[in-house]
């Protein structure tokens, strides 16, 4: 509606008016624009509430919304001390949120794609009506198999299913669809359906679980060496074989070491953040009772792994209140713990910048040196050793060894485990006396 012009007049001289007036019809005009406007707003903010409440996505962002507003006042105004339960009960809010948005986005994807990727992800149980869909790293939602892993609810989100074999394949490609892990089972019919596909078997990367459901031979809990490695894809050894996990390596290290049997539980689970790894130390670590336990921590478990290295991440305090526990674990169970950042490619051959990875870690854990290893250094080294000794035998390499550069993936590579092992190994043989006998005839480590 267009406004009219107002036009007013000037009272005579001697007037005991004391303002302008409005010609009449004028002010009618300027009351029934006035009503316009209120109806106009308020018809958009019935709109907005209508949206909000047929609406998940707008009840979540603005539930979020108003519990940034809530903490902003409560913690960052007022100071008060931050309230757990609430904390935790927003984490919910988040995963539900990217657990619903991942499974529309599947069944979107699985009626638009080809008949190929339809069969592969039919025959991996990754199809809408059978596929298991968690969260990890904090509340990132994606696809998994059933087939390979299962649904836990106890602080754990998901963990693999016991003895079975699986195997990796690579250049899946969804466009416009999910997250997807794409570790199946090893068996002819996925294999067959992995070439209709046009998917790759990666035969390097073939993986066994144990009847305790994770990556390795069975637990030897009668050996005098006993300890649990936590982490993520690096730990469960991605791409790499039984033999060429980081924790294997360990194992073998150390028994070369105390000349005795040594037992490492690898707990690694892709995608797990910290607070997957302590709910994973409280089932495992009772039955273990380790005297030491290695807590392998990488960019994104602090938020998105490119914006942490850049000090952009965003939930420093969150994954250091899971750390915490861990430590805490440790400490009232007699066991070491011992914090280990994954060195990057990144930070190897490209610019270095301790400042906020993994630097920010030392700040957030509080641990003292002896306890807290960086690899990166010794990665360092042997990246320029592998280099150098390349230009020496004609075949130079610009990329580094130490991570599965051949099929364009950032996990150590078996060389990289290893020499991820022998730095772990030389700071808790430092860290640990030598097994010595104990009262039954058996053999014990002491901590130093």
């Amino acid at each position: 509606m267009k406004r009219l012009p107002s036009i007013a007049w000037k009272p005579t001289a001697g007037a005991d008016c004391e303002r302008q007036r409005v010609l009449p019809f004028l002010e009618r005009s300027e009351r029934r624009f006035r009503m316009f406007r209120w109806g106009i707003a308020a018809s958009t903010a019935l709109l907005i509430v209508g949206m909000i409440e047929f609406s998940a996505a707008g009840r979540y962002h603005v539930r979020i919304w108003t519990d940034r507003a809530h903490d902003a006042v409560r913690y960052g105004l007022l100071g008060l001390q931050q309230d757990r339960e609430r904390i935790e009960a927003n984490w919910r809010a988040r995963r539900e949120h990217g657990i619903e948005q991942t499974y529309q986005r599947l069944s979107s994807f699985y009626q638009e794609t080809d008949d190929g990727t339809r069969e592969l992800f039919r025959v991996a149980g990754m199809d809408p009506d059978h596929a298991l869909v968690r969260y990890g790293r904090g509340d990132a939602g994606f696809v998994i198999s059933p087939q390979v892993f299962e649904r836990d609810d106890r602080g754990r989100s998901y963990r693999f299913r016991p003895g079975i074999r699986s195997v990796w394949l690579r250049q899946i490609t969804l466009h416009n669809g999910p997250f997807g892990l794409f570790q199946v089972l090893d068996t002819p019919a996925h294999r067959a359906a992995a070439g209709r596909a046009g998917a790759i078997v990666d035969e390097g990367s073939i993986q066994h679980t144990n009847s305790w459901g994770l990556r390795g031979p069975e637990p030897d809990l009668s050996a005098p060496v006993r300890g649990i490695v936590l982490g993520d894809s690096f730990m469960q050894g991605m791409f790499n074989s039984d033999a060429d996990t980081p924790s294997r390596y360990l194992e073998r290290r150390l028994e070369s070491t105390w000349r005795e049997p040594v037992t490492i539980v690898n707990t690694g689970h892709i995608g797990y953040s910290p607070e997957q790894y302590y709910y994973t130390l409280e089932e495992y670590g009772e039955r273990v009772k380790p005297q030491f336990v290695v807590v392998s921590v990488c960019p994104n478990d602090f938020g998105e792994g490119m914006e942490v290295l850049h000090g952009r991440g965003d939930w420093f305090e969150e994954a250091g209140y899971w750390l915490g526990e861990i430590r805490r674990w440790c400490l009232g169970h007699q066991a070491i713990c011992l914090m280990v950042p994954v060195p990057t490619n990144l930070q190897i051959e490209g610019l270095r910048d301790d400042d906020w990875y993994p630097g920010r870690i030392c700040r957030i854990v509080r641990t003292i040196s002896a306890r807290y290893c960086d690899p990166l250094n010794d990665f360092t080294d042997e990246f320029l050793r592998l280099r150098r000794r390349g230009e020496r035998e004609g075949h130079p390499s610009p990329r580094c060894a130490l991570f599965n550069y051949q099929i364009d993936d950032d996990h150590f590579s078996p060389v990289g485990a290893a020499l991820w092992a022998k730095v772990v190994a030389r700071r808790l043989a430092l860290l640990l006396d030598p097994p010595i006998p104990s009262p039954r005839g058996g053999k014990s480590l002491g901590n130093r």
